[in-house]
């Protein structure tokens, strides 16, 4: 992929230097609170050259984040071709972020997914980017409404990935931004 830079980041894809920042994302409590599992060392590995391979061929995906002063790698912002059907179209673009706990707070997701929709509605050129998280997951739901992405009640679902042995992880609100909704919004700002 070309790397896109926003004001203070660049968002790129995976290099060998990321594996141990990747593995530590995947396998914090904190970080994946409102996630069933965490990542094996193996499992981690698995999915960043899953996720680095998807990048490359596609030219997007769930792409590192990179603070371009420092050159440090804070976690993953990008997007994705989803597979939930039947609550989710197979192919609609979702867009998705994990971040180290230090790094949140400070605005990086939103100004990197605001760059990722850009791609989205202007090089990809898709009428529309979904999103969706637990339920109760307020800081990933804040970040889609700060993006102007629009809740869906009607759309909301159980998600069927999400094992028995964690029920209160289940239910997955679903927001989605069309692209004239975006240009609207481009326009006014």
């Amino acid at each position: 992929m070309k790397p896109i830079r926003t004001e203070r980041l660049i968002l790129r894809n995976w290099q060998e230097r990321d594996r141990d920042l990747f593995h530590r994302i995947n396998s914090d409590d904190q970080v994946m609170e409102f996630f069933g599992m965490r990542r094996s060392r193996a499992e981690s590995d698995e999915l960043f050259d899953r996720l680095a391979t998807g990048v490359e061929r596609d030219g997007f995906g769930f792409a590192a984040a990179e603070i371009a002063t420092s050159g440090e790698c804070i976690g993953f912002v990008g997007l994705l071709r989803t597979d939930l059907e039947p609550f989710i179209a197979k192919g609609t673009l979702e867009i998705g972020w994990r971040l180290a706990p230090e790094f949140w707070g400070k605005g990086y997701v939103t100004e990197a997914a605001d760059a990722w929709l850009a791609y989205a509605f202007e090089v990809i050129g898709d009428d529309q980017v979904v999103s969706f998280a637990v339920w109760n997951n307020n800081r990933s739901t804040a970040v889609m409404r700060r993006l102007g992405m629009q809740a869906v009640p009607s759309r909301d679902f159980d998600h069927p990935r999400v094992p028995d042995t964690h029920p209160a992880l289940r239910r997955h609100v679903f927001y989605r931004l069309s692209q004239a909704e975006w240009q609207q919004k481009k326009a006014a700002n």
